[in-house]
């Protein structure tokens, strides 16, 4: 197995999970920015105004995205395994 196919892999690794991680991150995110700029204009501060939206909006996204994400997930791990005679030598 030489460098250059290590670090192609690694590469192609850390993309992938990027690119699954970022719709649940970014739709936290922006409820997050949404709930504390309303909570900064109210002054209400309670913990389960920002934790109960945030994790509503992860179940839209895991529901909105998910098979979007299991399809990434699922054409790596294909190729990985397509590739593993190639990998070892």
């Amino acid at each position: 197995m030489t460098q250059d196919t290590v670090m192609q892999l690694a590469s192609q690794m850390l993309w992938v999970t990027i690119l699954i991680a970022a719709p649940l991150l970014l739709s936290a995110l922006a409820v997050g920015l949404l709930v504390g700029m309303f909570q900064a204009a109210t002054q209400i501060n309670e913990m389960t105004l920002s934790f109960i939206p945030k994790l509503g909006i992860l179940v839209v996204a895991l529901f909105v995205f998910g098979p979007w994400m299991l399809s990434n997930i699922v054409d790596f791990t294909q190729q990985l395994y397509s590739s593993i005679p190639s990998i070892i030598g």
